[in-house]
């Protein structure tokens, strides 16, 4: 325990945001082979429609299991908390409340996702061709969301006291037996894209129990008596406060994402499948970026448990170095030959589907840096405790990808809706860089100590 503590408290951070991302940036790759695998194979062996069910049914996922996924990691920034400031009765005891909340909010989730699944894909916009394949990937998604919780909580405390390979480790497994389960289903017992999403949740239920494995035997951290089962509700009510305004963050930047494919989705089948190939290849290029605010959270968390400021401001610069380096190189090969990526994903009309996909990667390759100060100031400054100030600049985010996807929509026009999601990260990268400097004032002119 001690010799990850030193780590996190007594590295350069520099050093040590190198060394704990790379891991997270790779599960994050893997992680995005569930999704990457889905799409390539149904692509390329059911066809465009299929393509674009998958596609569009990505921010429906990421409203749902978003909303899942910012809950539990708050629950680890309270966990890497009590890690920072070494209570280890405290890890335990949040260790066990956040399972328990996890399991009851899970189960939940699962009911209300299917009772309303119907009415989110009319709601969506969802054209004809495309229901019956987006209706069944949902389905099986939405069965799946019980083992999608087990993992994010059990990598999310993992990362909280300073592991960030044993999560890796059983994401790769699992992505390989996502691929091989895709080819499987859809190729051998002809399934569409629910085919996928049945393959999607087996990997992810397997890394999830995996990570549960590897605690009960080698985490002593999280090995719980009865007495830390007990409902703590004060706890409860702390990990809450944490782990719901991060929730409802993914939540609204997910009904933005939602409000921008439905407005795509009215266009038709084609640029709604050049719209989701291009979000794909998008993703895979910003995951660094999601990996270093990933662990600003955790760093964050555990200095502020530690009363360590002056390291937490050395956090961020190199945060923003390795960011902002990334962003400038990334997206200038993603806008000039993303679109290449293209073909791994569609078989049928490339033609056709190609331009839609260039298009959306000029919208959004140059606008990487905003990006990043979003992911990174938006974790940091969580890691610190605040979560509603965060959650303030999705709103900053939401309104701005409304407008201009409500402006688009109404012309007509792929290219503007497209510019949505960099006008949302321009503002809300603005204020979020302006709160953290405010947080940072105020900590300076009290002496370390919040005024």
């Amino acid at each position: 325990m001690n010799k990850k503590r030193n780590d996190m408290l007594e590295m350069k951070p520099m050093k040590v945001i190198f060394y704990f991302t790379i891991p997270i940036f790779l599960g994050g790759l893997f992680q995005q082979f569930y999704n990457l695998a889905d799409t390539l194979i149904v692509g390329q062996f059911v066809g465009h429609e299929a393509l674009a069910a998958v596609g569009s049914c990505g921010n429906i996922v990421f409203l749902i299991l978003g909303f899942l996924t910012g809950l539990t990691s708050g629950f680890g920034v309270v966990v890497a908390n009590y890690y920072g400031s070494n209570n280890a009765e405290g890890v335990k005891k949040a260790f066990a409340m956040a399972c328990v909340i996890s399991i009851v909010i899970s189960v939940v989730a699962t009911f209300a996702s299917l009772w309303f699944l119907h009415d989110i894909l009319h709601l969506m916009n969802t054209p004809k061709d495309m229901y019956p394949d987006a209706y069944g990937y949902m389905f099986f998604i939405c069965i799946g969301i019980v083992f999608q919780v087990l993992y994010n909580l059990l990598a999310g405390v993992l990362r909280a006291i300073g592991d960030s390979k044993r999560p890796l480790y059983f994401l790769v497994l699992a992505a390989i037996l996502n691929i091989g389960l895709d080819l499987l289903f859809i190729i051998v017992f002809h399934m569409r894209a629910d085919g996928a999403a049945l393959a999607t949740i087996i990997s992810q239920g397997i890394s999830g129990l995996l990570c549960l494995l590897y605690i009960f035997k080698r985490v002593p951290e999280f090995h719980t008596k009865k007495s830390h089962w007990a409902l703590d509700r004060t706890l409860i009510a702390k990990e809450l406060k944490i782990g719901l305004p991060m929730a409802l963050q993914f939540s609204i930047t997910a009904i933005g994402t939602i409000t921008v494919q439905s407005a795509i989705n009215a266009l038709g089948s084609i640029p709604a499948a050049g719209f989701a190939a291009a979000v794909k290849i998008e993703q895979v290029a910003t995951q660094m970026l999601v990996s270093i605010g990933t662990t600003m959270a955790t760093f964050c968390a555990q200095n502020m448990g530690a009363n360590r400021l002056d390291r937490i401001k050395e956090g961020f610069r190199a945060a923003n170095i390795y960011g902002i380096s990334y962003s400038i190189v990334v997206g200038i090969l993603l806008v000039f030959f993303g679109k290449y990526i293209t073909y791994l994903f569609v078989s049928d009309r490339i033609g056709e589907i190609l331009p839609y996909v260039e298009t959306y990667l000029w919208c959004v390759g140059l606008m990487f840096i905003p990006l990043h100060c979003i992911f990174t100031y938006r974790s940091g400054i969580q890691g610190m405790g605040f979560a509603f100030l965060p959650m303030c600049a999705g709103i900053v985010e939401l309104v701005a990808r409304l407008l201009v996807s409500f402006i688009g929509a109404g012309m007509s026009s792929y290219v503007v809706i497209c510019l949505a999601s960099p006008a949302a990260w321009i503002s809300a990268g603005a204020f979020l860089v302006v709160v953290y400097l405010y947080i940072m004032s105020r900590y300076k002119r009290n002496n370390n100590q919040w005024i």
